[in-house]
């Protein structure tokens, strides 16, 4: 008997070819024996490692999962394992593809969308609507969203003075010192509202090409707006106290319950789903069974917390402020308005209260955006002018509107804000100023330039908040990701960077510098070439999102 033939995948390796760094599982079914062995062999001989089976409870090393599509893909993981995997998940023509062509090409044209296999076949609920459809596929640390770093030693009030920009020092207009967004999570996700935004259609938006008329709709199920609801009143309590990491888990969590296609009547129905621990699950459990939440009912009867979650809604005004208010004896907002220590931006955000709350319905945001982009191109011809935020995630409705701005020949956005405010506070659209920051000219601070303010819908008078941020071109990529958000998805790509040596912020992914022991001690000038999101993506190994599919 002639001896047996070694296996393919101990075929002779090039270190240096095109799968170099590749671990990766290719998913047998569906393919002949024959080219499954062909296609390991050529993955090793390539640079490549191929891993036999991972288990379902560690990824052993793996970074890419290859099938031929995503049933078969699903027939070999179930959607837990999926959704813990953080690398790619990619179909057999990226392989023959990257063959072809000589080169490694972007994993996300080739990304397998196993979402869809997930949903009901029938939209009469007959399939089997047991079994929750989680959110997305990747799941990492829960910490406080890196959009948002504490400042150790300061009231919050100074966090977002950069306009956003981590290092970044901003004029706040008039001598004031807020520089907080009302909401501490960017990118516009309110949080009980945000529930409630279903809507139809458009087409997808890509910005690069920057003609597209408008962002795909997010329209969640939404069936179980019962504790959502409730959610999102303790991401408001918890966010006014200051305890980020509380209100950060209930943030996770709303998405992932919006989204799913069955009314919950057990809490054993969210048993395994990404970011529903156990005090979330007992939460559900108490809301489902005795409609409402003794927790919350416990915050809402208590002065001091209720007092503090009010003055927590003040734009300008932060957990350690609204404390130094209360202790003055103030338990209204008419008791501020008395108070002569406020900033002049905290009393434009006292004066437009009511205002600011309000939520934009999405077809104003879209026209408001149309005038800006007229404005824009008028003064600049050109000019990339996208709102981010949760208008460009496909929301109903939005709390206020990013606006996130560049040229493409790397210059002309020099100089470009002052001349845009000017000319919208002319035409009555910019109303009332927060902070106003230039360093497009000195090349300060990443050259970013920033506006905060208020706005007003044409014809109405009516305050939105706005934010206006002009990026260079070479930074516009991380910008945009940045300030669509959401914060979820901002803080995973954050971790992700950081654990692969990057360091990731709204102005660009740098290489990051090591101190002593290896650690991370901070960003070096290296910046990282991300013409695209999708660059940001394809260099992380994360698999990519349309702005969409970003409210995880």
């Amino acid at each position: 008997m002639a001896p047996k033939r070694k296996p393919a995948v101990a075929a002779e390796r090039d270190p240096d070819g095109i799968f170099r760094s590749v671990s990766a599982f290719i998913v047998p079914h569906g393919v002949q024996a024959r080219r499954l062995e062909v296609w390991k062999q050529r993955l090793v001989q390539m640079g490549g490692r191929v891993v036999e089976k991972p288990t379902k409870g560690e990824l052993a090393g793996v970074n890419h999962v290859l099938a031929m599509d995503a049933k078969a893909l699903l027939r070999e993981f179930d959607a837990a394992w999926l959704h813990r995997f953080s690398g790619s998940v990619v179909s057999f023509e990226w392989m023959e593809e990257c063959l072809k062509s000589g080169e490694r090409l972007p994993n996300h044209k080739f990304a397998i969308n196993y979402e869809e296999e997930l949903k009901p076949k029938n939209a009469a609920g007959t399939g089997n609507l047991d079994a929750p459809q989680p959110a997305k596929r990747t799941k990492m640390s829960s910490e406080y969203p890196g959009d948002c770093q504490r400042i150790s030693g300061g009231d919050r009030e100074s966090e977002l003075a950069a306009g956003g920009s981590p290092g970044a020092s901003a004029h706040v207009v008039e001598g004031s010192s807020a520089g907080k967004k009302p909401n501490q999570y960017a990118s516009s996700q309110s949080s009980s509202a945000d529930s409630k935004d279903t809507i139809g259609s458009h087409g997808t938006f890509d910005i690069e090409e920057a003609s597209s008329g408008g962002p795909s709709i997010y329209a969640p199920a939404d069936l179980n707006r019962n504790i959502t609801k409730i959610f999102g009143r303790l991401i408001d309590i918890y966010r006014a106290l200051g305890d980020d990491r509380r209100s950060f888990s209930y943030y996770k969590a709303i998405p992932v319950i919006e989204k799913l296609p069955f009314k919950i009547e057990s809490a054993d129905q969210v048993k395994g789903l990404p970011t529903i621990g156990k005090s979330l699950k007992d939460h559900i459990n108490e809301i489902v069974t005795a409609g409402k939440l003794s927790k919350l009912e416990h915050f809402e009867n208590d002065e001091k917390v209720r007092t503090i979650s009010l003055f927590g809604e003040v734009w300008g005004v932060g957990p350690a402020t609204a404390l130094k208010l209360y202790e003055k004896g103030h338990r209204t907002l008419d008791d501020l308005r008395k108070d002569e220590s406020l900033t002049n931006a905290q009393r434009i955000g006292l004066k437009f209260f009511d205002d600011i709350k309000q939520r934009i319905p999405r077809h104003e945001v879209s026209e408001m955006e149309k005038l800006l982009k007229d404005v824009g191109t008028d003064i600049l011809p050109g000019v990339i002018i996208v709102c981010g935020g949760s208008y460009r995630r496909g929301k109903a409705s939005c709390g206020d509107m990013d606006i996130i701005i560049t040229h493409p020949d790397g210059e002309s956005h020099v100089g470009f804000l002052s001349k845009f405010v000017q000319r919208l506070k002319e035409i009555n659209f910019l109303r009332e100023d927060l902070i106003f920051s230039i360093h497009s000219v000195d090349g300060s601070d990443s050259g970013v330039d920033t506006y905060f303010g208020l706005c007003t819908y044409p014809g109405r008078e009516l305050r939105h908040r706005i934010d206006l941020k002009v990026y260079p071109r070479n930074r516009y990529a991380c910008g945009l990701l940045a300030w669509t958000g959401n914060d979820v998805l901002n803080r995973r790509l954050r971790l992700l960077a950081d654990s692969k040596g990057y360091v990731l912020d709204d102005t660009g992914l740098y290489l990051a510098t090591r101190g002593s022991g290896g650690k991370h001690a901070g960003r070096s000038d290296a910046i990282v070439n991300c013409d695209t999101e999708k660059d940001v993506f394809e260099t992380l190994g994360f698999p990519w999102l349309e702005p969409h599919e970003r409210n995880l």
